[in-house]
């Protein structure tokens, strides 16, 4: 039986044929996976879940992928195979796996220490390179976005004395509890999926739709937000990307009512080497930035503006003493400063984008005709490097549509076939992503096999 769709996902889409070619693509990937299926049994003893992380087993393949190498757009399987990748570790290799010149840097220091919770000339360098990256004068550090995230949000309610956080709709900013609260029929529903959170959230987190400035206002109004988080463009319940003029209008409401701006540009870097904040001018108070900036190591660093900074400042300053709980151990160890630096100065540039900005061009394009050719009412949306297709015939406005578009089931078909065609992406929702390594021969690959997928499933 079918499920109850939210929109015409199906629309043009022989669903017979797509359950006949998931069943055949289930047993092609376990007729051709013999050594990673052993693996996932071997792990299944004493890793919950079966993987080291419970997410690793969304790709919606009948058991976890092993993988044994990964070199630039490329992985390897515990089976040999080479896949194309366009996932790129959900865009923590976005500049590709290993890039040698931050391999270099952390062999180099890895030999001379790894942490010691003391300052280095690396630190230095890294917050003057993110200071002409972004604009911001002020930086701290912390092991992943979710952190940074976290600190931020806790560092501007003491600067601000306000409570309440808003955000967007569908947003995500890793896994902090506060921003797990969604529309539901308009009102404002703490995700039932949030697992072992005993406090209210819709206490301090408002929500309003994407695009919604009406909405934004209101909320602000009451003088009580001290910020509001938010990806420049929204990337993952499906892209979202600004209409023209919001961010503009939602600066001015925001500075209007005493909030402050905080980007997290750890999807949206995509856009070039000061992410979306720069690429279009925008002038946050803040800004997070995780996963890509070390190159693939566990590290993200957050910014304040001198303002921001000044506040955040004198509330540590006027705070009793004791431990702030903001902050680890951790937070900006050697070896995560010396992979920054080098991304910072040597990937995170505009020659290094320039080509990336090209062949995900190419790839939205050749998507777009491999869509059209099958007559199917679905967009394609391009954010700098990053591209995705949704199941909808226009880009969605806001989190409501966004979601609206999303259908597990024939996600997972299409991600399953590809994969067994030789290239991978990201297994939450459909989102694509060109490094420094892909080439247009990649792209044709990846195209052609999407293009094989949609001859099989629609019927033409």
């Amino acid at each position: 039986m079918h499920k109850i769709l939210k929109t015409n996902s199906r629309h043009g889409i022989d669903w017979s044929r797509a359950e006949a070619l998931l069943a055949r693509e289930r047993a092609n990937f376990i007729a051709r996976n013999p050594k990673s299926k052993i693996l996932s049994d071997r792990a299944q003893d004493h890793l919950m879940f079966g993987v080291p992380l419970h997410w690793m087993n969304d790709w919606g393949t009948p058991f976890a992928l092993q993988v044994t190498q990964a070199q630039g757009a490329q992985l390897t399987d515990a089976d040999s195979h080479t896949l194309i990748d366009f996932c790129l570790g959900d865009t923590g290799a976005m500049f590709g796996h290993s890039p040698p010149i931050v391999v270099d840097a952390i062999a180099r220091q890895a030999a001379r220490g790894m942490t010691a919770m003391l300052a280095s000339e690396d630190a230095a360098v890294v917050g003057e390179m993110l200071c002409a990256h972004f604009g911001l004068s002020h930086w701290q550090f912390a092991t992943t976005a979710t952190d940074a995230n976290r600190y931020v949000l806790r560092w501007l309610r003491a600067a601000s004395g306000r409570k309440k956080l808003l955000v967007f709709n569908g947003c995500y900013h890793g896994t902090v509890e506060d921003v797990f609260v969604d529309l539901v029929d308009g009102v404002p529903t703490q995700r039932d999926s949030l697992l072992g959170q005993v406090h209210d959230l819709t206490e301090h987190t408002v929500v309003v739709e994407f695009n919604d400035l009406p909405a934004l206002e209101a909320a602000l109004s009451h003088g009580d937000v001290a910020c509001v988080l938010a990806e420049p463009a929204m990337t993952n319940i499906g892209m979202v990307l600004p209409a023209p003029g919001f961010w503009e209008a939602a600066q001015t409401l925001i500075r209007k009512h005493g909030a402050a701006l905080v980007l997290d540009e750890t999807h949206t870097i995509s856009c070039g080497p000061g992410g979306y904040t720069r690429a279009h001018g925008l002038q946050p108070d803040a800004v997070v930035i995780g996963k890509p900036v070390g190159g693939g190591m566990p590290c993200a660093a957050y910014g304040f503006s001198t303002v921001w900074a000044a506040r955040v400042v004198q509330a540590k300053r006027s705070a009793p003493p004791g431990h702030s709980g903001v902050g680890t151990t951790l937070s900006g160890n050697l070896l995560a400063m010396a992979a920054m630096r080098a991304t910072l100065s040597q990937l995170m540039t505009e020659a290094v984008y320039a080509p990336m900005l090209a062949t995900a061009t190419r790839l939205s394009e050749g998507l777009r005709e491999c869509i059209a050719r099958h007559h199917l009412p679905w967009c394609v949306t391009q954010l700098g490097a990053r591209t995705e297709f949704q199941f909808r015939a226009s880009p969605p406005c806001n989190g409501t549509e966004a979601g609206n578009a999303l259908d597990a089931e024939l996600e997972h078909l299409i991600h399953l076939a590809l994969l067994n065609r030789g290239v991978m992406i990201t297994p939450f929702h459909n989102m694509m992503l060109i490094c420094p390594s892909t080439t247009a021969d990649d792209v044709r690959k990846l195209v052609e096999a999407f293009g094989s997928v949609l001859e099989e499933i629609s019927g033409r």
